[in-house]
């Protein structure tokens, strides 16, 4: 509605005094010619909206104006409290600190918006970690997440996945890191190597896992906190980034043979990423007179491709590589051995 995008424009324009007709526009999801409106439409209401020319330009108030338009709607006052995932918090380190200033806002506010602020938490809990994963926060989140709050250039190990079953090996990166993004209960960090270390200009941004980063101090001689690219926009990074990001990860290919219930079964069990690139590949063959489907499917590592593939049972059959093939015969050999007895024969 044009009150509520007002409403926001005038507390745009108060919080962040200069910003340009265009900036306004993409803030706003409008057009430049609906902010020029919008600012008339201010004026006529009697808020001191003005936009200047020149380098410092852009929309400001007039000087020591304040607007009153920051009363909150019970709604507002409701989904405020669902802003914040109480297990994020506490891997953070912040928990006391989300407290403290719950107790603060609620303070604050009126006794019918109070009491519509307290009913979205006994209606709603958001619980961020997958089905039968035991959460688990990295060791060193909460002083990564520190280096994020205060814009600090840090030096990380990380264990890099091997490719085809060869074990991880550790690098050294020098890393701005920009965010912190948690994704089906695992954490990661969104960060930009310093120009310096990358041929590029403005240098290049990478995205790294934080179970995976094994030592973290601060860069050597960094005294003062990075310059933080103004234009960055965490969530549409992530967005943009987060599908190329995945299929990054998948670093080895197994052929597999699936039966038709394996086929529907593998999203289960396989990465989805990998999955969506197997099913759309060339190299996926129609099925044979059995029914069988034989594609490439792309993985993390060869592990990884056991411990998935392992659950389809005789639904999936691995052709390729031959370690993974060879691996999978003496899995089933030691289950042959076990089940081959009857219970009455074990110890």
């Amino acid at each position: 509605m044009r009150a509520a995008r007002l409403i926001r424009m005038a507390l745009l324009v108060q919080s962040s005094p200069g910003l340009t007709a265009d900036a306004l526009a993409r803030e706003l999801d409008v057009s430049r010619r609906t902010v020029i409106r919008d600012a008339q439409a201010l004026q006529e209401a009697g808020v001191p909206i003005r936009s200047e020319r020149g380098r410092a330009g852009g929309y400001h108030l007039a000087p020591g104006h304040r607007t009153r338009l920051t009363t909150l709607h019970p709604t507002e006052a409701e989904t405020l409290y669902l802003s914040g995932l109480p297990t994020v918090l506490r891997d953070l380190g912040l928990s006391d600190a989300a407290d403290t200033a719950r107790l603060k806002l609620s303070a604050t506010l009126l006794p019918s918006l109070r009491a519509a602020a307290e009913s979205s938490v006994r209606r709603f809990h958001l619980d961020a970690p997958a089905w039968f994963r035991e959460p688990s926060a990295p060791e060193l989140l909460p002083e990564l997440a520190r280096a994020v709050w205060s814009d600090r250039t840090v030096e990380l190990d990380y264990a890099r996945p091997g490719r085809d079953g060869a074990p991880p090996r550790t690098v050294t990166r020098l890393l701005e890191p920009y965010g912190l993004v948690l994704k089906a209960g695992v954490w990661y960090v969104v960060g930009r190597l310093p120009a310096e270390r990358t041929t590029g200009r403005d240098g290049v941004w990478r995205t790294y896992r934080v179970d995976r980063v094994t030592a973290l101090a601060p860069a050597p001689g960094a005294g003062e906190p990075f310059v933080r690219d103004p234009s960055f926009d965490l969530a549409a990074h992530w967005q943009a980034h987060s599908a190329g990001f995945a299929r990054a990860l998948l670093r080895t290919t197994v052929t597999v043979r699936l039966t038709g219930p394996g086929l529907r079964r593998l999203p289960a069990v396989a990465d989805p990423a990998g999955v969506a690139v197997a099913l759309a590949s060339a190299s996926a063959t129609a099925p044979d007179a059995a029914g069988r489907v034989t594609l490439d499917l792309p993985v993390e590592s060869e592990d990884v491709a056991f411990g998935q593939l392992t659950g389809l049972g005789a639904d999936a059959e691995v052709l390729a590589p031959a370690s993974l093939r060879a691996r999978f015969r003496e899995h089933a050999r030691a289950l042959a051995a076990v089940y081959s007895a009857g219970p009455q024969d074990q110890p």
